[in-house]
């Protein structure tokens, strides 16, 4: 399961649960993969973003996804705020990939390029200082 992708400590065990193994093995098995650095949640976060984030998603949602799927945000909180990642510049590449460099004066049309920004995982006040 290793050698395709990153895996968290969680995804491993619900993998192995779904083989019906023993719970004592299994957290032998994820013990001894965390203590050998075969498996390591920070190093699965940070390929997560930057994964998602080169699919156009914002800093909420993966947050979100990542506690979903059992990261500890003391994991994955560090990867989110470096300065390699230009939040900015990823929200202005989203917007105009799905709108162009058209201006929206209208209410309703504003009010769904909001929806569909924030759904995406970007911070509303960085939403409105962009469309402003």
């Amino acid at each position: 399961m290793l050698a395709r992708r990153e895996h968290s400590a969680f995804e491993i065990r619900r993998k192995l649960k779904q083989k019906d193994l023993p719970e004592s093995e299994i957290e032998e098995a994820v013990e001894r993969l965390q203590q050998e650095g075969l498996l390591s949640d920070r190093r699965y976060a940070e390929a997560y973003i930057n994964m998602r984030a080169g699919k156009g998603y914002g800093p909420l949602r993966i947050a979100l996804e990542l506690k979903e799927r059992g990261v500890a945000e003391s994991d994955f909180r560090p990867y989110l705020n470096t300065g390699n990642m230009d939040w900015w510049s990823a929200l202005t590449k989203v917007c105009e990939k799905k709108y162009g460099s058209t201006r929206c004066e209208d209410y309703k049309e504003k009010a769904k390029r909001i929806r569909y920004l924030h759904y995406r995982g970007f911070a509303l006040d960085e939403i409105h200082e962009l469309l402003e």
